[in-house]
C-alpha cells in the first residue's frame, strides 16, 4: 500500500565508551526492532571475521534505552535520540547507523497493493478510532476508483516502548490537533483504539492475520 505520509528515521546506537573491551568474545546489545535485520547481518559478518560474537535483542527502543542506561548491555539502539543532558548523565555517546521510513500497512480484502492512499488528518482519525470502517467517506474521498468494503477497521499499534511509535505519534501530533491534545507523542502512549503487537514484526504479523487491519512499521 502507499500513502502520502513517510517519515525518514535515523536509528542511533547508544554506547558507553568505557564498557568496551577489544578482547571480549561476547558483545551484547538491545533495542530497536527496526534495525534488527541489518544488525543481524552485520553481527554475522563481524563474527565470521573476528570470532567474536554479538548478541542483539530486538526488544524495542524503550527497552534498549533502559538497558544501556542500566549498563546491562554494551550498546543500545533507538529510533528516538537521547538528549544531550541524558547522554551526559549516563556517560553515553550516540551516532546514527541507518535511515529508514515509517509507513502504514493494511489488510483490506479486494484492495490491490499500492492502491490505497491517506493524508495525515485521516490517518490520525483512524488511529483515534473516529473512522471505524474502510468505506468511510473520508477514506473514499482520497481513493477515487478504489472499491472500499464496508468492513470494520482494526488498529494495530506497538505494545512495547518504541522509537517507531515516538516518530509516528510525533507526526500525528503535528497534523491533527485532536491527536496532539488527547494522545500526544512518546515511545509509549495511551492508544485510544486497537490491539498491540510487540516490535515491527509483531505489528506486521497482526495486520496479516486481521482482515481490515491497519498498523505502522519501519
Amino acid at each position: 500500500m502507499t500513502t502520502v505520509f513517510k517519515a525518514r528515521i535515523a536509528a542511533a546506537v547508544l554506547a558507553a565508551a568505557t564498557t568496551f573491551n577489544v578482547y571480549a568474545t561476547d558483545i551484547t546489545g538491545a533495542g530497536s526492532s527496526f534495525v534488527y535485520p541489518v544488525l543481524s547481518k552485520w553481527s554475522g559478518a563481524y563474527s565470521t571475521a573476528t570470532g567474536n560474537r554479538v548478541n542483539y535483542q530486538s526488544i524495542g527502543s524503550g527497552g534498549g534505552i533502559a538497558q544501556i542506561k542500566a549498563a546491562t548491555v554494551e550498546f543500545g539502539a533507538s529510533d528516538k535520540p537521547l538528549s544531550a543532558d541524558e547522554l551526559r548523565k549516563f556517560g553515553l555517546g550516540q551516532f546514527p547507523i541507518v535511515i529508514g521510513g515509517i509507513v502504514p500497512v493494511v489488510n483490506v480484502p479486494g484492495v490491490a497493493p499500492g492502491a490505497l492512499k491517506f493524508d495525515g488528518t485521516t490517518l490520525a482519525r483512524i488511529f483515534l478510532g473516529e473512522i471505524k470502517t474502510w468505506n468511510d467517506p473520508a477514506i473514499v474521498a482520497l481513493n477515487s476508483g478504489v472499491n472500499l468494503p464496508d468492513m470494520k477497521i482494526t488498529v494495530v499499534h506497538r505494545s512495547d516502548g518504541s522509537g517507531t511509535t515516538f516518530n509516528f505519534t510525533n507526526y500525528l501530533s503535528k497534523v491533527n490537533n485532536t491527536w496532539k491534545t488527547k494522545v500526544g507523542e512518546g515511545t509509549a502512549v495511551e492508544w485510544p483504539a486497537g490491539v498491540g503487537g510487540k516490535g515491527n514484526e509483531g505489528v506486521a504479523a497482526y495486520v496479516r492475520q486481521i482482515r481490515g487491519g491497519i498498523g505502522y512499521v519501519e
